[in-house]
């Protein structure tokens, strides 16, 4: 039992503790190249989760880990078979809904760790932010803690060398041989502005992708990954114990 961690503590426990910030993990259900499983943005929130809260915890942030939330916005990828969508305004409710039970258990600020790129949460904080303003809430996009060019030859897209570096190093057991991976080879949106991405739509994957990866995970070992998971985690756990000494938010400008 660990008492950072929610899911798998007890209100015995749970009772007694002073708990400052909470983390919730976001992924999503969506095919991930030939060789990687649809679970793989769950897995890596949680995993990231998990360890930067246990590092947070042990450091006196006064933490709590709430489970991971498996569904993300997919609504471009509506033609991929199981691609699971959910909308950003239920996702806004989710977490609206979250901070209720927060806030009434003196717990006043939420970190969202996620790890989907087609995950937007800064509209709906802003939202949050006017509609509940008793909790501070922020985003945390894990493989942006750490720049992934210093670590993978071509870090890619989706299911390129980084998402599979990271999942060969921490469920190795679902990741299949290379040889069975596509190239993630990305067809392009034909206009400048979308190329130089000052102008934006929402990719259709289908159009985009033939195995549903962009960037080739060729590259990819499970020791690349344990280097940059680790040093992510690490500046993701320092962030949350330096987030979890600010009271007030006029604190953070001082």
């Amino acid at each position: 039992m660990e008492s950072f961690n929610l899911q798998e503590n007890n209100w015995k426990d749970v009772r007694k503790q002073k708990y400052k910030i909470a983390i919730l993990p976001w992924g999503c259900t969506e095919a991930h190249g030939l060789h990687l499983p649809y679970g793989t943005d769950t897995f890596l929130a949680e995993k990231v989760a998990y360890e930067a809260s246990r590092i947070a915890w042990e450091k006196g942030a006064g933490c709590v880990l709430l489970p991971a939330i498996p569904f993300g916005v997919n609504s471009g990828q509506m033609e991929v078979k199981l691609c699971m969508n959910m909308h950003p305004t239920t996702q806004k409710m989710i977490i609206k809904d979250v901070i209720q039970v927060l806030i009434k258990d003196d717990i006043n600020k939420l970190v969202i760790l996620n790890a989907h790129g087609g995950n937007n949460f800064q509209p709906m904080i802003r939202e949050l932010s006017v509609e509940v303003p008793e909790i501070m809430i922020c985003t945390v996009n894990w493989w942006k803690a750490c720049n992934g060019d210093l670590y993978f030859t071509e870090q890619g897209d989706h299911a390129g060398e980084l998402e599979t570096a990271s999942m060969q190093a921490i469920m190795p057991e679902l990741v299949l041989p290379l040889s069975e991976a596509g190239e993630g080879a990305e067809t392009k949106m034909n206009i400048k502005g979308f190329q130089e991405k000052w102008a934006w739509m929402p990719r259709r994957w289908i159009y985009v992708t033939e195995d549903t990866g962009v960037g080739n995970p060729k590259d990819a070992t499970p020791e690349k990954g344990k280097i940059f998971m680790k040093d992510c985690i690490e500046k993701i756990a320092d962030f949350i114990v330096d987030f979890s000494k600010i009271d007030k938010e006029k604190e953070l400008y001082k």
